[in-house]
C-alpha cells in the first residue's frame, strides 16, 4: 500500500500507538509445536442447545506441522491436514505471490475447506491451545523487549481469540494481557460453522499490516520500528519497517523473502529469535545502525 492509497476501513479496533518510546517491535510470532505430531480429534464442540457437527472425515486426524511454527501457519497446517490440502494451499499462495490472486480470498478459501470438513473452531482452538508451546527464542527475545521498555506488537493475519489463548496457556494471564495483538477476529454461527472476520475487508490482504507501522510514521518523533514477518500476508507491511527480518524457512516457502529481493526492499533474513535478538541489541545500544545491519542482510 502506497501513501497514495485509499485508508482501509477498520471493523475492529487498534490497540493505541506508543508515541514515547524510542522502539517498538511488531511482529508475527513464531512458535514450535510440540510434540511434532498433533491431534485434532473430530469431537466438535457446539454452542448450547445446538447438535453436533458433521464430520466427513475420521474422527482422529494426524497434524504433522512444520517446525518451527509460525502463528499464521496453524492455519497453513491445518489447511494441509484438515482442510483441501497442501498442493491446493501452496498453489494459492504462489498465486498471491504473482498478483493473481489476492492473499485475503486465498486465505478465507483456506479456511472455508476446513469449516467444510466438519471442524468446528472451538475444537480448533481447544486443540492447539493445548498443544502449542512458545518458542524459548521468542520468549527470551520478549522477556529481553520488555525489560528494556520496548513494546512487542504482535501482528497477525490469525485470529485474535486463538493468539490470546494461546499465550495465556504459556505464558499466564498477567504477562499475555500486556502483548498486544492486532489480528483478524472470528464470527462463529448458530449452527457451529465459523468463518473469518477481517479487520479490513475492503482490502486485498483482508487484514493490511502496514496500518499498524503507518501510524508511527506520522508521528513528531517516531520510533525506530522492527517487523518480523515471512509470507505473503507480510508483504504489505515490509517496505514501511526501519529494520526488516524476514524469517528463513527450512521448507522453502520463503515468499516473503522472495518478494522482497524481487521489489528491492532492504532486509535482514534469521533462523531464529535468538540469533535476531543479537542484532536488536546491537541497534538498541548504539553499537550498529539500522543501515548497517540492513546491508550486512542476514543475522
Amino acid at each position: 500500500m502506497t501513501s497514495s492509497d485509499a485508508i482501509p476501513e477498520s471493523t475492529l479496533p487498534y490497540p493505541p500507538v506508543y508515541k514515547d518510546k524510542r522502539f517498538v517491535v511488531l511482529s508475527d510470532w513464531f512458535v514450535p509445536l510440540l510434540p511434532a505430531s498433533l491431534e485434532l480429534r473430530a469431537q466438535s464442540k457446539r454452542h448450547a442447545g445446538t447438535e453436533r457437527l458433521q464430520h466427513k472425515i475420521p474422527t482422529t486426524v494426524r497434524f504433522h506441522p512444520r517446525l518451527p511454527f509460525k502463528l499464521d501457519h496453524y492455519l497453513l497446517d491445518m489447511t494441509d491436514n484438515l482442510g483441501f490440502g497442501k498442493e491446493k494451499r501452496r498453489a494459492g499462495n504462489l498465486d498471491v505471490l504473482a498478483g493473481r490472486q489476492t492473499f485475503r480470498d486465498g486465505f478465507r478459501e483456506m479456511l472455508e475447506s476446513i469449516v467444510a470438513n466438519g471442524y468446528s473452531f472451538e475444537a480448533c482452538q481447544d486443540e492447539l491451545r493445548k498443544n502449542i508451546k512458545l518458542d524459548a527464542g521468542f520468549k527470551d527475545f520478549h522477556t529481553w523487549c520488555r525489560s528494556n521498555d520496548i513494546p512487542v506488537v504482535i501482528v497477525s493475519s490469525g485470529m485474535a481469540p486463538i493468539i490470546r489463548a494461546v499465550l495465556r496457556n504459556i505464558v499466564g494471564d498477567d504477562v499475555a494481557d500486556t502483548i498486544d495483538i492486532i489480528a483478524n477476529d472470528v464470527e462463529v454461527k448458530e449452527d457451529g460453522t465459523w468463518a473469518i472476520k477481517f479487520r479490513h475487508p475492503s482490502s486485498g490482504y483482508g487484514h493490511d499490516k502496514s496500518r499498524a507501522i503507518l501510524p508511527y510514521k506520522e508521528l513528531e518523533s517516531p520510533p525506530l520500528l522492527f517487523f518480523f514477518g515471512d509470507g505473503v500476508s507480510d508483504m504489505s507491511a515490509a517496505r514501511h519497517a526501519d529494520v526488516l527480518f524476514v524469517k528463513q524457512k527450512e521448507d522453502g516457502e520463503n515468499d516473503l523473502a522472495v518478494y522482497c529481493t524481487r521489489e528491492g526492499i532492504p532486509h535482514i533474513l534469521f533462523d531464529d529469535f535468538r540469533d535476531a535478538l543479537v542484532v536488536v541489541q546491537s541497534v538498541v545500544s548504539g553499537e550498529r545502525s539500522p543501515k548497517e545491519v540492513l546491508e550486512k542482510g542476514r543475522c
